[in-house]
């Protein structure tokens, strides 16, 4: 049995979805678990009886970490897989996604420590962040307003996330290691919405404002503070700088990332343009 913290999110929707089709039990904690395998056993809280095997999403579980780990040891969990971040040892104020609740450097640490078998899996943008920064403005019209059009990202999709996670929980190879996961392109801003413009059949143009405007939008639309100086500043370090690129997920799937323009292929619905 396989307990995924933080199943109706982002990875882990997919991530129950990969595993139940392997044949393998999933029980799924999750707020909203409309749409999740039928088999999956679903929970709102952690249950460890009969668990072998953990993902620990950090957003999910927040500051409960060891509390749960100490669970887990104490039901018999063998492994467990944590979802990390590449910028993890980067300094807590470089780190934007905390402002949003996740504790990437505290779940990863009681994971490694823990003595249990483990592997921290440590991702870079996940190309999902178009659905907040974008989808709205883009179902309104041609024109995204944001920052930075050369920033750089090399976002990775979220189907190559959830089947390493899935190699991380059933197979040996990745024991112990932190892979670096991340798509196979650096694209600058600009480059992105132009690519969920190609997906949609629309011709969108990428409109740049000065950060401390595109901060004021940012917090008008529901993000922390925090979170939307810690972004910009993360985007104005990458202009000109290309992305990380990593061959992670080639090695450990054997086949190449995929890329943004198949994400925004696959979440081209997400995108249309509202009645």
């Amino acid at each position: 049995m396989m307990l995924v913290t933080g199943a109706s999110g982002t990875v882990g929707r997919p991530l129950v979805e990969l595993l139940v089709a392997a044949g393998v039990k999933v029980r799924a904690v999750a707020r909203n678990p409309a749409g999740l395998p039928a088999v999956a056993e679903v929970v709102d809280e952690p249950v460890l009886e009969g668990v072998t095997g953990l993902f620990a999403n950090p957003r999910a579980i927040g500051d409960g970490v060891d509390d749960l780990i100490g669970q887990a040891k104490a039901h018999g969990v063998r492994r467990v897989v944590a979802l990390s971040a590449a910028n993890v040892d980067d300094d807590p104020d470089r780190q934007p996604s905390r402002f949003r609740g996740d504790r990437n450097r505290e779940v990863e640490r009681a994971v490694t420590g823990s003595g249990l078998d483990w592997v921290a899996l440590r991702p870079t943008t996940f190309a999902a962040n178009a659905f907040g920064l974008w989808a709205e403005q883009i179902r309104r019209g041609d024109a995204v307003y944001g920052s930075y059009a050369e920033a750089t990202w090399s976002p990775i999709h979220e189907l190559d996330l959830a089947e390493v996670a899935v190699r991380a929980l059933l197979d040996d190879d990745l024991l112990g290691t932190r892979p670096v996961l991340t798509g196979p392109e650096s694209l600058t801003q600009r480059e992105m919405v132009r690519t969920v413009g190609d997906a949609i059949g629309r011709e969108l143009s990428y409109v740049e404002m000065t950060a401390e405007t595109a901060r004021v939008a940012l917090v008008a639309r529901g993000f922390p503070d925090g979170f939307a100086t810690g972004l910009l500043a993360m985007q104005a370090r990458s202009v000109g700088v290309p992305a990380l690129v990593t061959n992670e997920v080639h090695r450990v799937l054997g086949r190449p990332a995929l890329t943004f323009a198949r994400w925004a292929a696959d979440n081209a619905y997400v995108f249309g343009r509202a009645a």
